[in-house]
């Protein structure tokens, strides 16, 4: 495929977006009342029907169980009180977004699939892999799947805590060419939109710091828990798998039509095409540990070679060999990350050390590096 994508428009385009992830966030799905917005949803599958029946295929991101769920129960703070009230909440809720997604697409013509993950299942490489089977196989089969983070069973520790990033990661696994992010603002603004001045950011290529001194991190909802800062994030896991994301307004009718007709929105274009393991790497969320590397390191990094020990200058935290690492700079900037090649204390022993001298150190002959090029993507 040598057309790409460049404007919001595009992205109806099948030729170069035959592949593409809507997330809706719980506040566009459910009221105030605790109630789902039945009208809205129905024109939002609606679009769906359309970019299906113009060639593409779409996957959805959907919050809302527990804002759904804590309703049915009666639960205080939209089912957030407590972690205990949360998964309670999505037990009672899942079922219900299911059924209400499978009620409107089916009204369009179109099968919905259910596919719930946790963390682990997108960290795992051969777990990934199995959702990524299972997620082209539905849409070869012209079936929407609509996945969720499996909140019943998540706890703090393993939890994307907001389906932004879910989003991107899901993207990944079923390889999509296109993230549409659906928000409560028109897209990124270089301040705080509520400032007069504040103006909205159309093209954004590559997320910069600056970029992210923009992002106000906060849902104005209640509802939610993800906010610009999230979205930032999204972005950059997309971006670095040659996916395109969007930030558009989900609050009007229609929304998907609005923002890509009229071009109102901010479309992140995608910076490099890394693929499979590398892909997964780049993505990854879950860090062991952190390698820090002197300049020499760094520079060879940067131009493509592995991390050797005597480069790393400092090594934090626990990891055994095969953990994801991220290697960084003396400055503290993340230069990479990669499966390592020792555990921890191996680290430690052999860290600036030669290799002629690691073999004493180790107790066995040492490896090639401490980080393979081939198993590491640069940041």
């Amino acid at each position: 495929m040598t057309e790409t994508i460049a404007n919001l428009a595009d992205l109806a385009r099948p030729t170069v977006c035959g592949r593409v992830v809507i997330k809706v966030g719980s506040a566009l799905l459910v009221g105030p009342d605790g109630q789902p917005r039945r009208e809205w949803l129905a024109d939002l599958t609606a679009e769906i029907a359309a970019a299906h029946a113009r060639g593409q295929r779409v996957i959805v991101v959907s919050s809302g169980a527990i804002a759904l769920g804590a309703a049915r129960l009666g639960l205080p703070k939209g089912g957030r009180g407590s972690l205990a009230d949360a998964q309670a909440a999505a037990a009672v809720g899942q079922i219900e977004l299911g059924g209400l997604w499978a009620e409107l697409l089916g009204m369009q013509g179109l099968t919905a699939a259910q596919l719930l993950l946790t963390l682990d299942d997108l960290e795992d490489r051969r777990r990934y892999l199995n959702a990524s089977a299972t997620l082209g196989r539905l849409l070869d089969a012209g079936a929407v799947p609509v996945v969720n983070e499996n909140d019943s069973v998540a706890t703090q520790e393993i939890r994307f805590g907001d389906n932004d990033r879910l989003a991107a990661r899901v993207a990944q696994a079923g390889r999509a060419d296109a993230v549409l992010l659906l928000s409560d603002i028109d897209g990124l603004y270089d301040r705080n939109p509520r400032d007069p001045l504040a103006r909205m950011i159309p093209l954004v290529r590559g997320v910069t710091d600056e970029i992210h001194a923009m992002a106000d991190g906060g849902s104005d909802s209640g509802l939610g828990s993800g906010g610009m800062t999230s979205k930032l994030q999204a972005a950059e896991i997309a971006e670095r798998a040659g996916i395109a994301l969007a930030i558009i307004n989900g609050t009007h009718p229609s929304p998907i039509s609005r923002a890509l007709d009229g071009g109102i929105g901010t479309l992140f274009l995608p910076r490099r095409r890394d693929r499979g393991r590398k892909a997964w790497l780049g993505g990854r969320m879950k860090i062991k540990g952190v390698l820090t590397v002197d300049e020499g390191a760094a520079g060879a990094l940067l131009a493509g070679r592995s991390l050797l020990a005597k480069g790393v200058t400092a090594v934090a935290g626990e990891f055994a060999r095969g953990d994801v690492v991220e290697v960084r700079g003396h400055g503290g900037t993340a230069l990479a990350k990669g499966l390592a090649e020792y555990d921890a204390a191996e680290c430690a022993a052999i860290m600036g050390r030669h290799t002629d001298e690691q073999a004493d150190l180790l107790g066995y002959a040492p490896r090639n590096a401490v980080i393979h090029r081939d198993q590491m993507v640069l940041l």
